[in-house]
């Protein structure tokens, strides 16, 4: 589905060596449907040409305030083109595109289009670490947010200067889907607070050996980028993983083990109006725990476990008007044992995935569902990437919700 069909959006895009970024970000975003104008500040086609940004737009490049190029010169509009647009996106916004902005120094045809602009503005920056971090830098990005505009936070990692830390342009697929969760907003989660657990728990029997399992999170995130985009506030409790959620625009609870994934969920538990238990939540724990690692040659035959706590029982038990969804992994008659899981827990309704199916389970892109609701009849759905099974499994939740 083309999300963002019938949306005008005006790219604006300042000089700074993040350029290189923006024809993906363009190429994403005319996938979804979307129309893209560009407007480059004056030095911007030094660090990426206006031919490859006309060609994955499919539409001119403005630069300047006429077309100069052209037997007789046209005039580029600034008021036209910021009253056709539904959003304003400045990606990369340098400090000096910035302070421009902030202080409407309208010295080119991307700050004079910002200011007759009467739609949403959402602004991306991208600069060095120190540049980034600098008062006055961090003074006007605090005024642009004060005009009601959307600023994005920066990523982290390696600079162009050979420095290492905040600074970095988001990447194009991260930049678009804050764009999707724009349109988004006024989706059926909008004033919906949503908490996801995903991951594995870590149960430690020494300082390095522990008790855990295969799941990787992947299932869980999926779940919480679509909550999202469907306007939810989202908190996403996970455990041990090895996921880039640095740049994640919902918010990030991280644990290790059972006891701690407890008290992270039962804290939002009380505020939450939908609740998927996607967490593959150890069931034991050793009783007594090693403060030194265990040498093989004194090592026993045996471990004392104990159960973990049994977060989704006591949801269940605790649930008042949340919408509980929980999760099971089986290996043999599935169907059965998740029925009795979902009535057990007082669930309203349960996700069956098994480890028989293949392509299916802990650690895979891919997961094959059942989705199971209050009247009990299952739903089976085809393998499929675990993004789209996100977006099955909220449509069941969303439908039978309504």
């Amino acid at each position: 589905m083309s999300r963002l069909r019938g949306k005008n959006i005006v790219l604006g895009i300042s000089a700074g060596i993040a350029a290189y970024k923006t024809p993906l970000l363009v190429r994403l975003l005319k996938k979804e449907g979307a129309r893209v104008r560009i407007i480059l500040t004056p030095n911007a086609h030094k660090f990426v040409t206006p031919l490859t940004l006309s060609v994955l737009s499919e539409e001119e490049v403005l630069t300047s305030f006429t077309a100069e190029d052209k037997d007789n010169p046209v005039w580029n509009d600034h008021v036209a083109i910021g009253n056709w647009a539904d959003l304003m996106f400045i990606a990369p916004a340098t400090a000096h595109t910035i302070s421009s902005m902030a202080h409407a120094k309208c010295n080119n045809l991307l700050i004079a289009t910002y200011l007759s602009a009467t739609c949403p503005v959402m602004i991306a920056p991208a600069m060095d670490l120190d540049m980034y971090g600098h008062p006055a830098n961090q003074k006007n990005l605090e005024l642009l947010a004060s005009y009601g505009h959307t600023v994005l936070p920066v990523g982290e990692g390696p600079l162009a200067s050979g420095l290492v830390g905040k600074g970095r342009l988001l990447e194009p697929e991260i930049l678009k889907d804050h764009i999707l969760s724009f349109f988004d907003k006024k989706g059926p989660l909008q004033g919906k607070k949503v908490l996801i657990t995903a991951g594995p728990t870590y149960e430690k029997i020494d300082p390095v050996r522990f008790i855990g399992n295969f799941s990787s999170g992947k299932m869980g995130v999926a779940l919480a980028w679509r909550a999202y985009h469907l306007g939810g506030e989202v908190d996403l409790v996970i455990g041990p993983n090895t996921l880039e959620l640095v740049e994640s625009p919902f918010n990030i609870i991280p644990v290790v083990n059972a006891q701690q994934m407890h008290h992270a969920v039962m804290k939002s538990y009380q505020y939450a109006d939908i609740v998927i238990s996607a967490a593959a939540v150890a069931d034991f724990r050793p009783k007594n725990q090693s403060l030194s690692k265990i040498k093989k040659s004194t090592a026993t035959d045996t471990i004392h476990l104990e159960k973990t706590p049994d977060i989704l029982f006591e949801m269940g038990a605790k649930k008042k008007n949340q919408f509980l969804v929980g999760f099971a992994l089986e290996t043999d008659d599935g169907l059965t044992a998740a029925l009795g899981k979902m009535k057990e827990k007082n669930l309203d309704a349960i996700v069956l995935n098994s480890l028989q199916d293949a392509g299916a389970g802990f650690a895979t892109d891919t997961n094959k569902i059942t989705y199971i609701g209050n009247d009990e009849k299952p739903t089976i759905f085809p393998l499929k990437s675990k993004k789209a099974v996100a977006q099955d499994i909220w449509n069941e939740i969303i439908a039978q919700r309504h």
